[in-house]
Order: C-alpha cells, then sequence, then structure tokens
C-alpha cells in the first residue's frame, strides 16, 4: 500500500502536467477552430453579398463612359430624322448586342415609328385688329405658332379672340370653361397650368400639384375637341416651370409628329404661345386688367370675347419619314412572357440658334444621354446576374420625347409586348450631375405601389424619399412613363434628390435650380469629365434592383384609390 500510495503521489505531477497540455492544446485548437468557422462564416456572408439588393450595380463611370459618346458634337444633338439619329441608335443596338441581350422586335433591334416633320414658318407678325389701336407681335419676341396639319399653307384670318381661362373641361372637378361657348372658328387664348396652382386651395384640383389639365399637350387636345382654330397659350414662367427661352427652342423650327390618317386636320390651324407681356396687351385692349389667373379660377368664370381678332398665316415644308425606337430584352427563365419595361428618350433637340458662345449644338447630355446610359448600364447589371430573372427584362429607348412624348406614344399604342403583362415601366429622364445625394425623388408621389418599393430599398441604404421637387410642374406627365400609365402600365419615374451627400441640401437646390435656368434644353447641356455621375449611378442601382424584386415575383403591383389610371389597368387585367 505505502509503496503503491508513494508511486501514485509522485506520478501526480507527471498526470497533471499531462493533463494541463492535453487541455491546453484542445482549448487551442477548439479556439482556432472557433476563429476559423467565423472567418469561414465572414467568407461566406461577405460572397453572399455580393448581389444583395444593397449594392450599387452601376457605377458612375460606367454611365460617363455612354454619356460621352451620345453627347458627342457628332452626333449633332441626337434629333430625329438626321445622321444624329443614324448615329445614336446604331451606338445603343450595337451596346445591346455586345451585351449579348435578344433583339426586342422579332428579330430586329428596331421598331419603326411612323413620323411627319413639318417645319411651319410663320408670317414675322401676329396682327391683332378691332381695338382702338392695332397690335403686332412679333415672331420670337412675342409669340410663336406652328400648325400638325398637314398642308402647304394655312390662313388664320380675321379670327376672333376669346379668353377660354385655363381652357380646361373635367367633370370630375366639376369645371368646364367651355361651357356653353361655340368656338368654331374663333381662336382661344387659354392660361398654362391649372386652376390649383398658387390658389392657396388645397382641393381646388390638386393644389399646387398640376394635374394633367394643365398641361399645353391637353389645351391643345381639348382646343381641337371643341372645334376652335386657333389656341394660344399664355406664357408665364411658374405656371410654366420654365422660361420664355425654353418656348423658342423647344415650339419652333421643325416639328415631328405621329403620322394619322387625317392629316392632323382635326388638330386646330394655329397651335402657339404668345409672352405674358403680350398676352397683357391683349387684355389691356379688352379692358381686362388685374391678375388673370386670379379671375379664370374664380367657379363663377365665364369665358370672355376679347373683341379683337388675330390673322396669322403659316407656310409649311412636309417631310415624311421614319424614326426608330430601339429595343432589347433578357428573356425571363420562367415567365418569360410577363415583361418589366426599362425606359430613356435617346432624342434631344439637334442643332438650333447659336448660344452666346456660338454653340447651336444641342447635345442633351444629361437630358437624355444620362438616361439611356443609364439604360445601358443597368442592361449590363441585369446580364452579370448568376441566374437568369423568372421574368423578361425589356429595355426600350425611344424617340421624339422632345417632339411631344412621341415615340413612348407609338410603343404604347403598338406593343411589342402584351400591355396587360408588362408589370411596370421603369423610366429615366435627365438625371442630375451632381453626384451623390440622401434623397431620392419620386416624379407623382401618390400613383401607384412601386414607390413602396422605391422606398423599401432607400430605407435599406439609409436614404429617404421625396416626392417631386416641383410639383407644379406636372412632371408626371412630361416624360415617357406617362404614355405607360395611360394605357394602365404602372410607370416610374425616378431622379436624384436634393440633399447633396457632400454639400448639403442648399447646395444640391441651387444645382438644380442652374440646370433649370441655364442648361434644360440650351446648347451647354453638353458632357463634361468634371461631371459627377455618382448619382446618375445611385438612381440606376436603385431601379434595377426594383426590376429584378419585380421579375423574380408572380404578382403585378398596382395603382393606388384616387389614381386616374387605375381603372384602366384592372380593365386590362379582367377585374
Amino acid at each position: 500500500m505505502i509503496q503503491l500510495t508513494v508511486r501514485f503521489r509522485s506520478a501526480i505531477p507527471f498526470l497533471s502536467f499531462t493533463l494541463f497540455r492535453y487541455f491546453w492544446a484542445n482549448h487551442i485548437i477548439m479556439r482556432i477552430t472557433s476563429t476559423c468557422l467565423l472567418f469561414v462564416t465572414a467568407i461566406i456572408l461577405l460572397t453572399g453579398c455580393k448581389h444583395n439588393e444593397n449594392d450599387n450595380p452601376v457605377t458612375g463611370d460606367e454611365i460617363k463612359s455612354h454619356i460621352a459618346v451620345l453627347a458627342d458634337d457628332s452626333l449633332l444633338g441626337r434629333k430625329p430624322f438626321t445622321a444624329g439619329e443614324t448615329k445614336a441608335i446604331a451606338y445603343i443596338s450595337s451596346q445591346f448586342k455586345k451585351l449579348g441581350l435578344e433583339p426586342g422586335n422579332n428579330g430586329s433591334y428596331f421598331q419603326d415609328v411612323p413620323m411627319v416633320e413639318i417645319t411651319s414658318s410663320p408670317s414675322a407678325t401676329l396682327n391683332i385688329s378691332g381695338g382702338k389701336t392695332s397690335i403686332a407681335l412679333h415672331s420670337l419676341t412675342d409669340f410663336v405658332a406652328s400648325t400638325r396639319r398637314e398642308v402647304d399653307t394655312i390662313q388664320l384670318k380675321n379670327s376672333p379672340l376669346i379668353f377660354a381661362g385655363y381652357g380646361i373641361v373635367a367633370p370630375e372637378y366639376k369645371w368646364n370653361d367651355y361651357a356653353g361657348l361655340d368656338v368654331k372658328g374663333k381662336t382661344v387664348v387659354v392660361l398654362v397650368n391649372d386652376p390649383g396652382f398658387k390658389s392657396g386651395e388645397h382641393n381646388l384640383f390638386k393644389g399646387d400639384t398640376m394635374t394633367y389639365y394643365g398641361r399645353w399637350t391637353y389645351k391643345y387636345e381639348e382646343a381641337a375637341r371643341q372645334g376652335a382654330a386657333g389656341i394660344i397659350i399664355v406664357h408665364q414662367t411658374e405656371p410654366a416651370s420654365y422660361g420664355w427661352t425654353v418656348i423658342q427652342n423647344s415650339f419652333t423650327g421643325a416639328k415631328l409628329y405621329l403620322q394619322q390618317t387625317d392629316k392632323h386636320l382635326s388638330r386646330c390651324k394655329v397651335e402657339g404661345w404668345i409672352t405674358e407681356d403680350a398676352a397683357k396687351k391683349l387684355f389691356a385692349a379688352a379692358g381686362i386688367t388685374g391678375d388673370i389667373r386670379a379671375i379664370a379660377r374664380k367657379r363663377e368664370f365665364k369665358a370672355v370675347p376679347l373683341k379683337l381678332n388675330a390673322t396669322l398665316s403659316i407656310h409649311n415644308k412636309l417631310k415624311y419619314s421614319t424614326s426608330h425606337n430601339v429595343i432589347a430584352m433578357l428573356r425571363g427563365k420562367t415567365s418569360p412572357d410577363e415583361t418589366i419595361l426599362y425606359t430613356a428618350h435617346w432624342d434631344h433637340l439637334g442643332v438650333g440658334k447659336p448660344d452666346a458662345k456660338g454653340d447651336s449644338i444641342y447635345n442633351g447630355a444629361v437630358d437624355n444621354a444620362s438616361g439611356v446610359a443609364a439604360v445601358l448600364s443597368v442592361a449590363h447589371a441585369f446580364t452579370q446576374l448568376k441566374d437568369r430573372p423568372a421574368r423578361s427584362i425589356v429595355f426600350l429607348t425611344v424617340t421624339a420625347e422632345e417632339q411631344g412624348l412621341l415615340g413612348s406614344e407609338y410603343y404604347a399604342t403598338h406593343p411589342i409586348f402584351p400591355l396587360n403583362k408588362t408589370v411596370a415601366d421603369l423610366n429615366m429622364d435627365a438625371l442630375g450631375d451632381y453626384g451623390e445625394t440622401n434623397d431620392f425623388a419620386i416624379t407623382g408621389k401618390g400613383q401607384n405601389y412601386l414607390e413602396n418599393y422605391v422606398v423599401d430599398l432607400a430605407k435599406q441604404d439609409g436614404k429617404k424619399v421625396t416626392g417631386d421637387k416641383n410639383p407644379g410642374a406636372g412632371g408626371y406627365y412630361r416624360s415617357d412613363h406617362f404614355n405607360f400609365a395611360k394605357v394602365g402600365v404602372p410607370a416610374l419615374d425616378i431622379n436624384n434628390g436634393a440633399e447633396s451627400t457632400a454639400h448639403g441640401q442648399t447646395w444640391g437646390k441651387q444645382k438644380q435650380k442652374e440646370y433649370g435656368d441655364l442648361h434644360y434644353h440650351q446648347a451647354s447641356d453638353n458632357y463634361s469629365a468634371a461631371m459627377d455621375a455618382d448619382g446618375m449611378a445611385e438612381v440606376a442601382s436603385l431601379l434595377f434592383n426594383v426590376g429584378l424584386k419585380l421579375s423574380n415575383e408572380t404578382t403585378f403591383p398596382g395603382w393606388k384609390d384616387g389614381s386616374e389610371f387605375k381603372a384602366v389597368r384592372e380593365k386590362s387585367l379582367g377585374k
């Protein structure tokens, strides 16, 4: 016993050391194993996040590389029917082909859009007679005028002028500026925007948010429905949201229209604008003074014959030709007949009046080489996905937006893919070149449930979502998404917000104002290597992620209650 005890006790130090080494070694191994597991897990998580929705798959440099080509002087301002169109659509289609995307129109990357080009040359003066003294308004300085009618000459001779307020017939708002009025053979003078703008009444139309009734396109359409011989819109900078120079550049020279079987003879003979100062002369001659907007927004307002007559002649040059939308697709894996549409217009104003620096090429770098560049970059991002989306992704760059949203109108009325199977239209137009922002702006916020996708994704990235920067401008009716909305397809148009990440909101708002005042539809909208396209990339990446979500769902997002487009969609879906 004693011997055994001694041996046991003598073995204790050895056993203790051995056990210590055993447990310490296992402890080290466990720590190493644990560390390795954490490392491996991190690698897996990082790898798994590679295509996470919070990533930005589009870069500013990629967008700039496309803008540099599309806004180059060699494309002559990308006006339809010119060599600039040929170069622009060749570049866009070549990029689609390079990405391995299928042609979107039965084997072709192009959709023909038959149009007529009308170059209207009005007489040097618009002569107003019937008052105490005659008034001569001068072309470009005081008025612009054109016609859609496909004839050589238009004569408006001693056409009685009638002040028809806002020129609106809106039963849902219980408003009719043409009530009891016969305007056949007469020329109506109307105000831009609608009665709600700056009225201080939120329930008058939509308050400061323009409705479609405020758009010049609607006013021309309604005057034609009423049978007027002519229509003249009074330009005012704030309610129009742009200055007279935009009217001079956008409503003169050669204009494009979709070809119609009636040769546009159902439209007014003359469609035009006059400056606010010129309008004041007319109203003063008719004994109307004061705030004409306040007068016309009164519910008891009745159209006022001005007891003046207008005389004007217009000579036309007509050219019939075909422009082109450019379209490509990434075919869906399991639901290829259902499509998500990305749109942007490739055209701009071409060659026009030289600016102070002698530049006459309107390159449209922001408007809208930026949108096309973003669509090409989004297309690239989709082709990099490991798994193709369930639904098809269609990339459509359209013609003649600057001429009245013509390319998108043609597609919406001649769709290649069924509209009731088109899940959404995601549009990009004139993306800001002032860098990243802490917010995104949804045009026409409150229309449809696509906005919820934007809000959710923006929130994940710590971004805010706002509405229109200028709701009174009627932005929802001023770009190509509107034509898809009119036929019921939920349509979304978003842009950079105003809160610059680097410089703050005041600086961002100033940049937006600078573009609107100095570059919008001006020859100075040029590409520069110094332009900051990172904000453009943020918008494109966000819409990529919206489309990616939609492409792998089975539901169709709809319009919100109160939207004028809800009933059209529900009818198309058989609801």
